[in-house]
């Protein structure tokens, strides 16, 4: 399991005779605080090896394969000090809390692209923050105090996470990113992951005597014989632009090729796991961001809300350090009111509307909210809320998704009792023609917001037709019905893939989540 502790390919740093180190051991660097630190790398067979830092000394011997590790003891916030490993010092290693983000270009832009259009993030970056270090994703990364310089051209989720978790906690923190736009989740767990995930195997067993393999196979060598041709008819196009020096036409999209029911449909399962998440892996950390969905997984019959399971479970199994905690960005960005549009963190949120006069269409099924909100039923997972953060597949408020963030990490992992959810759907009761639901995260209670009236549910009958519903606060439930539905079978809020009409809050400014009772 921990065969990537001594990978070669991360090796970087030359010592005392064939002493390596990983390349995430550099000047800089942030040790993580509070329990056990894992410093390993390369010797010659047979070497011995001392690892010193502030009180402590570990020595060890270079096994026969020339792999080597030892753990400092858990350790206090704090620093500068020294890592001494043989003869080499490595200086300015503090001592704090250490987070990993991961996921597609939410989380692999950095802030240059977003200061224009986040005024916030723009002044944040202007910032020097001695006690924030990053440490880029590039194959000769190094970790870097946060300055201006530094910053820009770091992750902009990311640093606007961490500076405001930095601040709260008035301890160092280190930010680690591996991230790559428009990947999907299944390039970011291994094969083996995927295939010994129970639930993910379950799933294929499921979908697979429905999936026409071979009818989507044709098709793809139909569209890639069509590519070809546009292809090879754009290449003169673009080549006689470019002597022009005029622009090149657009080129032809490839088609995307298919894969057998469980496999990826194209590229390497795990291929960026092993480039960006395997260097990082068994350094000790605090826990993980992750931002990315609008890919979806790339995997033939396995969902986002399965697959992220298996990532979850194989990323804590890498590390081998338990359940840490695991923090994603729900998906997909935006799509409701916010709370207060005079707020930095939700001004960008969509405005609220009337309600329409007609039941708006249905969110796609893989991509919508419900999909998303599931995955905070795994062990010591947490959602960063965005429904009133801004809409967009590229959302320009970065300050306040990473705000919002660090604010469910306050609680995630260290202790805070400030409420990180608006209302969500626990169960609902069918009584003389209503129906009652009930809400966990109530808060300190629910209102409805921007209007007296409570609006965006929708109640249907045994026909399978939604109308828009009554609704009223009672304590903490909500009540519905419809005089056009005096048997309901079923209710949904929020229901669509932009509700900026649904406005039920908690009243600690939180929005209340999108669900559906049934399964049509």
């Amino acid at each position: 399991m921990h065969r990537f502790l001594f990978s070669l390919a991360v090796l970087a740093l030359p010592l005392h005779a064939e002493i390596k180190l990983p390349k995430v051991f550099t000047p800089h660097m942030v040790l993580q605080r509070g329990m056990p630190v894992p410093v390993w790398g390369t010797a010659a067979a047979g070497e011995k090896v001392v690892v010193s830092f502030r009180d402590q000394s570990k020595t060890t011997e270079a096994g026969k394969d020339g792999r080597w590790m030892v753990k400092l003891d858990a350790l206090q916030a704090g620093g500068p000090d020294t890592l001494t490993v043989g003869a080499t010092k490595i200086d300015d290693v503090l001592v704090g809390e250490v987070w990993i983000g991961s996921g597609q270009s939410n989380m692999d832009m950095d802030v240059t692209r977003y200061t224009e259009g986040d005024p916030q993030l723009a002044r944040l970056a202007q910032g020097t923050y001695p006690k924030l270090r990053l440490m880029r994703k590039d194959g000769n990364a190094v970790w870097q105090e946060a300055s201006p310089e530094a910053i820009a051209k770091f992750s902009a989720l990311l640093f606007s996470f961490g500076q405001p978790l930095q601040a709260k906690l008035g301890v160092p923190v280190g930010l680690m990113v591996g991230a790559v736009g428009g990947t999907p989740s299944g390039f970011w767990l291994t094969d083996d992951m995927l295939h010994t995930d129970a639930a993910c195997q379950a799933q294929v067993q499921q979908m697979a005597p429905s999936y026409d393999y071979a009818g989507l196979t044709a098709k793809y060598n139909e569209a890639k014989a069509k590519y070809d041709q546009e292809l090879a008819a754009w290449k003169p196009l673009a080549e006689a632009a470019k002597k022009e020096g005029k622009p090149q036409p657009p080129a032809p999209r490839a088609p995307q090729a298919v894969g057998k029911a469980g496999e990826v449909n194209s590229g390497k399962m795990g291929m960026l796991f092993e480039s960006y998440i395997w260097p990082y892996v068994g350094y000790a950390i605090k826990g993980v961001l992750w931002d990315q969905g609008e890919s979806k997984t790339n995997v033939a019959c396995v969902d986002q809300y399965t697959l992220m399971g298996a990532l979850i479970k194989g990323w804590r199994n890498a590390w081998g350090q338990g359940d840490f905690a695991f923090l994603y960005v729900q998906k997909p960005s935006g799509g409701g009111p916010a709370w207060d549009y005079n707020n930095p963190v939700t001004e960008k949120a969509n405005k609220f509307s009337p309600l329409p006069k007609t039941i708006p269409p249905l969110p796609d099924p893989g991509y919508s909210q419900e999909m998303h909100i599931k995955i905070m039923s795994y062990p010591n997972t947490f959602m960063v809320t965005s429904t009133d953060l801004g809409p967009g597949t590229h959302p320009t408020n970065k300050s306040g998704y990473g705000q919002r963030a660090s604010e469910v990490a306050m609680s995630a992992a260290y202790g805070s009792k400030d409420e990180i959810y608006g209302p969500l759907f626990a169960s609902h009761k069918i009584e003389d023609g209503k129906i009652k639901i009930a809400y966990t995260h109530t808060g300190k209670g629910l209102e409805s917001r921007h209007s007296e009236t409570l609006q965006g549910f929708e109640v249907a009958g045994a026909d399978k037709v939604f109308v828009w519903a009554d609704a009223v606060i009672q304590g903490d439930n909500v009540i519905v019905s419809s005089k056009h539905v005096p048997s309901p079978v079923a209710v949904r809020y929020a229901w669509s893939g932009q509700f900026p009409w649904a406005n039920l809050f908690n009243k600690d400014r939180l929005p209340a989540q999108p669900f559906r009772t049934d399964d049509w």
